[in-house]
């Protein structure tokens, strides 16, 4: 099973928010999900980007792969960096 890191749509029509969520890549878009580890708001005035980064970090260590667009907000919140850190520190 490979697992996601992506975003699952909500909201009203032109009132986009998101879900930041763990899922199986065979799983639809808006269908079932494993868990869910933030959110992202970019219709707000700022933006509103809330992560729980112990939960994302675990999962990326365990091989999580997050979408591209999941991968730019994380490494806009310095998360890949960590990552990337505490592979190196070991």
């Amino acid at each position: 099973m490979s697992v996601k890191i992506r975003m699952h749509r909500m909201g009203a029509k032109r009132k986009p928010f998101y879900r930041i969520v763990i899922a199986d890549s065979r799983a639809p878009r808006d269908g079932r999900f494993i868990e869910e580890v933030g959110y992202y708001n970019p219709v707000a005035t700022p933006k509103e980007l809330k992560l729980d980064e112990d939960k994302i970090l675990d999962w990326l260590k365990k091989g999580a792969q997050p979408s591209d667009t999941v991968r730019s907000l994380l490494s806009g919140a310095g998360l890949m960096t960590k990552l990337h850190e505490s592979k190196y520190n070991k």
